[in-house]
């Protein structure tokens, strides 16, 4: 070798999610096939890479270290440093390094790969129907890791000694289980069980087959899955869907439904392109897909709706189980009512043998508690509804850096974030924080995270209303001196839809939604705001109006309906609208009268949700709910049977000005609403008209603010919004009218983005 030869040395630093995704072996496959010296290992912030070698050689593997990374891996920054050579011999993957204080990405739970599905159904292979089958492209990370860096002892899998095969795939740099923590087969890994609702064992040669075999029967099993139970039944049987909705109190809400495979999914549901992408996706969330007039579906599994929440099979497990029984199987969160999902074998049994006939379990502990992620697609791009499984716990990437500041999030669908430097770091779904369980669930899952991430919050922002648990759960904190900071509802939902697609400029907010506390101590919901993460200032806003009974009419629309009919258009304009209306109890309508003029415990709101409501509630619709949004749903569900979903005829409406506030009068809307219906225009007719209504009003208003505001861009944020009819109305007449129109898709609309929102404003503050 020349002097102008000789070897060089590189020291490089990885970061992203470069750990638990065969990241090592590939750079050791990289440095051998490069003939390059040197040494890769984990540390708890980064991969660390020292190679040595000819300058063109290390080049190429610095190009090809991103270029060629496993699918898996996720790289945010390559930081390299030349240095003199020191003479390294060979190229080693050495052990794991602990740093104080420094933190690592962590990889989500990720769906069987392709490979291992190979084996799974192989005769010939050792892991032949083995349910715990995975390696570094694939299987469980977040839900079994208890600390960083991420190796074998610090998971649940710690307990399973590794047999000799196993053990040797586990060493062997060119193996793709090398180093996959969870490896294991059918001699030195976990096992499943099939026993009864008491815990007794049934007696069977393969717990999987006769589990099926019961599921084809009619019988409900709970089923030990990633990050907790699941219960299940035969899809296709209604008999089988009621008794699982009897036992679990979910009278109507949706239920996800799990099929073999994509051919089965489209004979069910219209697929597009992008909902097979994703769910044919490491992540494998359920999709919302417009679901077959001649799918075998049971209609009880979603009464009403248009949609099908359709999910393929995500573990070794599902995958053995659905190639059994062929047929779609329910597949829905295994608690009752809003409790957490059950996780442990005897908390299963005791929270569930009410509802289950059968438990098929396992004894790999689940360290994280973690619900199935649901998404769905429109105007070609995906939106999370219910961010888990799949996503959860990768950050949120950060346009700017950010402090730590814990932000506690909402009263429902409740996720929490934590952030540090450029991260946001999004918590899986928790769900209603309306139990102690739930909260619990929330504290133990903030402090995994905060020992993960090594976060230590030096602040905390929290929503406005007092009573939220999440609010207390705040207060609790700032006795311990942690700075405590309240952020408005709407104006934490304008910043989480900001962060999610990099904005920091000013923008219009328009943020629907069913309730949030206001800071004039109202109930808002139909809020247009200017704002950044500095501040918001509210610029207009539906209406107030009577909410009698508090949250209560919530569950009861009609009351709602009532309420509107008096304050809008008087005696007269209830009477007009009663006569549209289901039956209403006399004695009950005194006293929404009583509280309407006199303001007894019925709070003003200006929410759009519960407008939605209200207008469900006057065609005879939907008068009380099951589940939340229900009304307002199954509006937009009868919008669709019109001849002419397109059609653009919509009701009359005013705006009046306040001041610097610019007010949506409904009066019109109402009193034409009443005149359709009275003339026999189809439910199907008026709910389009409404739509139509909604989104002009939209566009109306960001016309009107947007020269004030000295902005184009407006961001859409709010369960609302996940109305997709309203959403693509409502984007096509913005874009349209020349403004730039922001959605979410990396964090949920609804009250699940809000912690991201508060956490970013803390931040700033």
């Amino acid at each position: 070798m020349t002097k102008a030869e000789a070897p060089k040395l590189a020291r490089i630093s990885v970061r992203g999610i470069v750990q638990g995704v065969g990241f090592r072996p590939f750079v050791y496959r990289l440095a051998t096939d490069l003939n390059l010296k040197g040494w890769v290992c984990n540390t708890s912030e980064d991969v660390r890479i020292e190679i040595e070698g000819p300058r063109d050689s290390i080049d190429k593997f610095c190009l090809n270290l991103k270029a060629q990374a496993p699918p898996l891996a996720h790289i945010e920054e390559i930081a390299v440093t030349h240095l003199p050579a020191v003479g390294y011999r060979d190229f080693d993957i050495r052990r794991s390094l602990v740093d104080k204080g420094k933190c690592q990405l962590i990889s989500p739970d990720i769906a069987t790969c392709r490979t291992c599905l190979d084996e799974l159904s192989d005769p010939n292979d050792r892991r032949y129907r083995y349910p715990f089958t995975n390696c570094t492209n694939c299987g469980p990370r977040f839900t079994i890791i208890e600390d960083m860096p991420y190796d074998r002892p610090k998971t649940t899998m710690r307990s399973f000694a590794m047999c000799p095969r196993c053990q040797a795939e586990y060493d062997n740099p060119l193996d793709r289980r090398f180093h996959a923590q969870p490896n294991a087969c059918p001699i030195c890994g976990p096992r499943v069980e099939l026993v009864d609702n008491r815990g007794y064992a049934v007696s069977c040669s393969d717990a999987m087959y006769t589990a099926g075999q019961m599921l084809k029967a009619g019988e409900i099993v709970a089923i030990k899955g990633l990050g907790g139970f699941l219960l299940a039944c035969d899809a296709t049987s209604e008999l089988a869907v009621k008794s699982l909705r009897h036992r679990k109190r979910r009278s109507s809400k949706p239920f996800a439904v799990m099929v073999e495979n994509m051919e089965e999914a489209k004979r069910h549901c219209y697929i597009s392109m992008e909902e097979e992408g994703l769910l044919t996706s490491p992540q494998s969330p359920i999709v919302l897909a417009r679901w077959r007039q001649d799918s075998t579906v049971s209609r009880e599994v979603a009464p009403n709706l248009r949609y099908l929440g359709v999910m393929l099979p995500y573990t070794p497990l599902h995958h053995i189980l659905l190639s059994d029984v062929h047929l779609p199987l329910v597949m829905t969160s295994g608690n009752l009512s809003e409790e957490p999902i059950a996780k442990d074998n005897d908390e299963a049994l005791r929270r569930l043998s009410g509802i289950a006939d059968y438990f098929l379990i396992h004894n790999r502990d689940i360290y994280s508690r973690y619900d199935d992620s649901v998404a769905m697609v429109e105007r070609g791009s995906s939106q999370l509804i219910r961010r888990a499984r799949g996503y959860a716990p990768y950050p949120i990437p950060l346009k700017f850096k950010v402090r730590p500041v814990l932000g506690c999030g909402a009263h429902l669908k409740n996720t929490f974030c934590l952030t540090r430097d450029k991260h946001a770091f999004l918590s899986q779904h928790i769900g209603d924080m309306e139990n102690i369980e739930t909260v619990e669930h929330f504290a133990d899952t903030v402090s995994l995270y905060e020992r993960l991430f090594r976060i230590k919050p030096v602040a905390v922002a929290h929503d406005l209303h007092p009573d939220y648990l999440a609010t207390r759960y705040a207060m609790e904190m700032n006795k311990g001196g942690i700075e405590l900071i309240p952020v408005q509802h709407h104006h934490a939902h304008v910043a989480s839809c900001m962060a999610d697609n990099g904005l920091q400029s000013p923008v219009i907010g328009v943020v629907f939604d069913g309730t949030g506390l206001g800071s004039d101590g109202h109930i808002w919901g139909g809020e247009f705001l200017v704002a950044d993460y500095h501040s918001s200032r509210r610029v207009g806003h539906l209406e107030y109006l009577p909410l009698p009974g508090g949250d209560a009419a919530t569950r009861k629309p009609y009351r709602i309906t009532l309420a509107y009919l008096l304050a809008l258009l008087g005696e007269e304009g209830l009477r007009q609208g009663l006569a549209l209306m289901k039956d209403v109890d006399n004695a009950e309508l005194a006293i929404i009268q009583r509280q309407v003029e006199k303001r007894l415990n019925s709070p003003l709101t200006s929410s759009i949700g519960r407008l939605f409501d209200a207008v469900s509630a006057l065609l005879g619709i939907r008068g009380e709910i099951d589940y939340e949004g229900q009304a307002a749903i199954e509006l937009e569900m009868a919008a669709y049977k019109a001849p002419h979903e397109g059609e653009e005829d919509s009701y009359p409406y005013s705006v009046a000005e306040d001041g610097d506030l610019r007010i949506i009068k409904v009066c019109d809307l109402f009193s034409t609403v009443i005149k359709d219906s009275q003339q026999g225009v189809p439910r199907s007719g008026i709910s389009v008209k409404f739509h139509n209504t909604v989104a002009q009003m939209v566009k109306h208003m960001c016309l009107s603010i947007t020269g004030d505001a000295a902005t184009n861009k407006v961001v859409l944020s709010g369960g609302v919004f996940q109305n997709r009819l309203l959403l693509n109305k409502t984007v096509g007449l913005l874009e349209r009218s020349n403004f730039e129109v922001y959605t979410h898709k990396q964090v949920p609309c609804n009250d699940g983005g809000i912690s991201l929102g508060q956490a970013v404003i803390a931040s700033f503050a």
